[in-house]
């Protein structure tokens, strides 16, 4: 009976510290010299988010990196804070992604969910004019050498055309 006692009261203690203890530190691999968020927090397959990151405390210096299974591992420069990722468009709406920032030999992580609805695609900008055409057959391209030499060239045939044409049989011409 006594052991029941001790066990219960031993189960309510830790249960204690378990819930009395900071969200970060039961998380674990958020305990970061720097700070760092997605925004939003929720976005659309095919949609932006801006990867923020908090310089001012000093943990993080050098460059920084961020990956995630949802869009291309981004490089945020050391004069810079913050930076832009499109997410994929094949990403499972409703599912959660795990968003992992690394400085310095340190990286924590947050949570991007990903919205049911998608964005509508940016659609191409196409121009408002037709394309510049029509002087591709003329004389564009050619100069006065080239002109001269065709037309000679052409006389030339034309010439020995008629000149064979116009040959007599005989010799003498009779």
């Amino acid at each position: 009976m006594r052991a029941i006692r001790v066990a219960s009261a031993a189960l309510l203690g830790v249960s204690a510290l378990a819930l009395a203890a900071p969200a970060a530190v039961a998380k674990g691999d958020n305990i970061t010299p720097f700070g760092f968020s997605v925004l939003p927090s929720t976005v659309a397959a095919g949609g932006q988010v801006t990867l923020q990151l908090e310089r001012d405390k000093g943990g993080c210096v050098g460059s920084a990196t961020v990956s995630s299974g949802v869009f291309d591992t981004i490089s945020i420069p050391g004069n810079r804070s913050s930076a832009t990722a499109v997410v994929d468009w094949d990403a499972k709406p409703g599912a959660t992604y795990k968003v992992t920032f690394s400085c310095d030999g340190v990286s924590g992580s947050t949570q991007l969910t990903i919205a049911t609805g998608r964005t509508n695609p940016t659609p191409y900008p196409y121009p408002n004019q037709g394309v510049h055409a029509g002087e591709g057959g003329t004389i564009a391209g050619f100069d006065l050498k080239e002109i001269g030499l065709g037309a000679a060239l052409i006389a030339g045939s034309v010439g020995a055309a008629y000149h064979f044409s116009r040959r007599r049989t005989g010799e003498d011409g009779t």
